[in-house]
């Protein structure tokens, strides 16, 4: 009786400690990110997306050739975000106003990269 006792304590230790590892699990890295590059691109704001984990941006960017590209950028947590003074309206209240956009890019080169700072034709500007 007294193994299975501590047999079961061993296993409620194991799954406590274990819990607490399964969120950061979970949560991807900033390691698909160009860390070392920090770039700027001008475009239109199409859409913000407040959601935990992580606020997202679409800036839609005129390219070389004539055609617009959809440009994906990841920002912090709301809460992150809100201490950085940025409120959900002062995104989504804009969507359609240019914007410069700063960023980290993404390792791959896919359009999109990790939200560093933001800038409007108004003058409003906001450094994460």
């Amino acid at each position: 009786m007294k193994i299975r006792s501590v047999a079961a304590a061993a296993l409620a230790a194991a799954l406590m400690l274990t819990s607490g590892a399964l969120p950061a699990y979970a949560h991807h890295s900033f390691a698909m990110f160009d860390q070392s590059t920090t770039s700027q691109l001008a475009g239109t704001l199409k859409d913000v997306a407040w959601n935990n984990p992580h606020i997202a941006m679409i800036v839609v960017v005129p390219g070389d050739n004539g055609q617009a590209a959809e440009w994906h950028f990841e920002g912090g947590p709301p809460a992150f975000m809100l201490r950085a003074g940025i409120k959900r309206d002062d995104l989504s209240g804009r969507i359609g106003s240019k914007v410069t956009v700063t960023f980290h890019p993404l390792k791959d080169g896919r359009t999109g990269g990790s939200l560093q700072g933001v800038k409007f034709e108004d003058g409003a500007s906001w450094k994460l």
